[in-house]
């Protein structure tokens, strides 16, 4: 492998992470209503395992709630088991074919415990690219000593995924500092 190849694998797999740490962030609940609370949610229906957004749409007529609608009326108990079961500290509440959501105000507790896990998702988030550096300069290693590539290539590459790396953690942090200000706000 060349050190551009390699160079362009560490910058997807880069990109990957940080989309992953984005839908995670995505899931953590705020102060208001977002359908990205729910719909990764798993129901068991129909013998299988299948999304939320796969059964029903989801909208949110006000700031504080969300309406689940099934397409089929034989899965809106489902969903409202796998919802309390997800442990989001949401109580839906059937009335007639649909499922509502109120949202309550956030104690100050709770918000910093939604820091917390904001904060660990994010770590997990930089460990992984910092995993992707060390196995591209890895592959950069084992090219150096098959030959065919120069040590000034090799030196240069490696600054350039240090630069990868130190842009994509950058990223995250910015991420994580929007959504620590999105939670704690009132």
């Amino acid at each position: 492998m060349n050190p551009d190849d390699i160079l362009l694998e560490a910058e997807d797999k880069m990109i990957k992470t940080e989309q992953v740490i984005l839908n995670e962030f995505a899931g953590v609940r705020t102060g208001k209503a977002s359908p990205a609370l729910v719909e990764n949610i798993m129901v068991e229906v129909y013998d299988s395992q299948m999304r939320v957004r796969e059964l029903a749409g989801i909208t949110t007529p006000e700031p504080r709630q969300l309406v689940i609608q099934p397409w089929d009326a034989a899965s809106l108990h489902p969903i409202e088991k796998a919802i309390q079961k997800a442990n989001l500290g949401l109580m839906p509440s059937v009335q007639g074919r649909i499922i509502r959501i109120s949202f309550p105000e956030l104690s100050e507790e709770r918000r910093h415990e939604f820091v917390k896990i904001v904060k660990k998702m994010a770590e997990d988030g930089r460990v992984a690219i910092r995993h992707v550096r060390r196995d591209a300069l890895e592959l950069l290693k084992k090219a150096k000593t098959g030959g065919g590539v120069g040590e000034e290539e090799i030196e240069v590459a490696e600054k350039e995924i240090q630069k990868l790396t130190d842009q994509y953690i950058l990223k995250i942090d910015q991420q994580l500092t929007a959504k620590e200000k999105e939670i704690m706000t009132v």
